[in-house]
């Protein structure tokens, strides 16, 4: 197939999980002899080449502004996409779904992977947290085909508006790292770090992994126990100073971090969190199961779903509650390895059963084939409108 995806920043991934997901299924797709073009926003990429794991890379400008910055992009790039006859248009998140409108015009194939609730997300103001509640309501209709990250935001969508979507979620192997140069940069030792990879941005709580650690009892071996935080994000400035001005001598921010600086980072941490209060499967928690780390989750359904039974969890009303539960728990993993060991191998063994990239491009692989058949499409479409009714998409 020739395979077009959009609506990311691009691969290499740098920044997030969309990348990720486009970079590993991207690659392993074109492993199967298909022909796959990433479409890249090129203020983001730091990468000279027209070709990276096979993909081809298309690099097209955007207007680097919050609100617009990813709609602009994917619009153009469905402009550029349309006479290069793809045979599907794999597109992600929700807020992009109102461009499969040109594509759609011209008879091309949309798949959509709306990840999580984004209008949740505390960085939208109300006006763009109901317009994405709109996109999610065109996401279900004009995309050949929608692709829910998890069973949590599949029955969302379900229930909200009588839409069925396909369930794939992230796949979570990353190769493991012994200590290297990376630990050796920030003055860490391996099993001697809390771990916290996420965009710095109010809804995914880091603000609760560092008030956490600030509250630890650290004494006997434990005492040079240290805090890492990975990550950053543009238009969060005061939020991340903020962060900073309240982080103790002993919690270290690296920044953003990728390839093997991150893999060994999450191959050495003595736990991990994710502390994020919004949106769908993490692939940063997928991956920190992977390499074989204690998970600890902020207690939202995507979260708990991820991990099982091999993780802990908090869930508070607060910030300051979510902060003295979430150090309670750290406390307690603190002084007891033998635990943390046990849901290490927890971890790994449900990460590898559950969560393969291999599977994941299986289904997407026989999804993408799927849609170009008329009649699988017809029955598709009936499935997805039968049962609705004009009220449910209300807003």
């Amino acid at each position: 197939m020739k395979i077009a995806i959009v609506g990311t920043r691009g691969v290499p991934a740098r920044y997030s999980g969309f990348e990720t997901c486009a970079e590993e299924l991207g690659s392993r797709l074109v492993e199967r002899g298909h022909d796959v073009t990433v479409y890249c926003r090129n203020q983001y990429l730091d990468y000279a080449g027209s070709n990276y794991k096979g993909m081809k890379l298309v690099k097209i400008p955007t207007i680097k502004n919050k609100y617009l910055d990813s709609m602009v992009h994917t619009s153009i790039s469905c402009l550029h996409a349309v006479p290069r006859r793809y045979d599907v248009i794999f597109m992600m998140i929700v807020g992009n779904a109102p461009t499969a409108i040109i594509p759609r015009l011209f008879g091309q194939k949309i798949v959509l992977n709306v990840d999580g609730l984004d209008w949740k997300r505390e960085k939208w103001p109300e006006a763009a947290k109901r317009f994405i509640q709109w996109t999610e309501w065109v996401a279900t209709w004009l995309p050949n085909e929608v692709v829910t990250d998890s069973r949590v935001v599949e029955q969302y969508y379900l229930n909200r508006y009588k839409a069925k979507s396909v369930y794939i979620p992230y796949g979570s192997e990353v190769k493991p790292l012994p200590p290297g140069p990376t630990l050796a940069k920030f003055g860490l030792e391996p099993r001697k770090y809390i771990l916290f990879v996420g965009r710095l941005v109010p809804e995914n709580c880091a603000h609760h992994v560092v008030q956490a650690f600030n509250r630890l009892r650290l004494e006997g071996g434990n005492a040079d126990m240290k805090c890492v935080i990975v990550g950053d994000a543009p238009y969060a400035d005061d939020y991340i100073a903020e962060l900073k001005a309240n982080a103790g001598p002993n919690v270290v921010f690296t920044g953003y971090c990728f390839g093997d600086g991150y893999r060994e980072l999450g191959s050495n941490a003595y736990a991990f969190v994710e502390s994020s209060g919004v949106g769908g499967t993490h692939p940063a928690l997928l991956e920190a199961m992977g390499m074989g780390n204690c998970v600890v989750v902020n207690g939202t359904e995507e979260n708990l779903e991820t991990i099982g039974d091999t993780g802990f969890s908090y869930r508070e009303a607060d910030d300051e509650a979510s902060a003295e539960a979430l150090a309670k728990i750290l406390q307690k993993l603190v002084d007891s390895p033998e635990l943390v060991q046990q849901r290490r191998e927890m971890a790994i063994e449900r990460a590898r059963a559950e969560y393969t990239w291999s599977v994941v491009t299986d289904r997407y692989e026989r999804l993408f084939y799927e849609v170009q058949s008329p009649k699988s499409q017809v029955q598709r479409q009936n499935a997805k409108v039968q049962g609705r009714k004009s009220e449910d998409f209300g807003l």
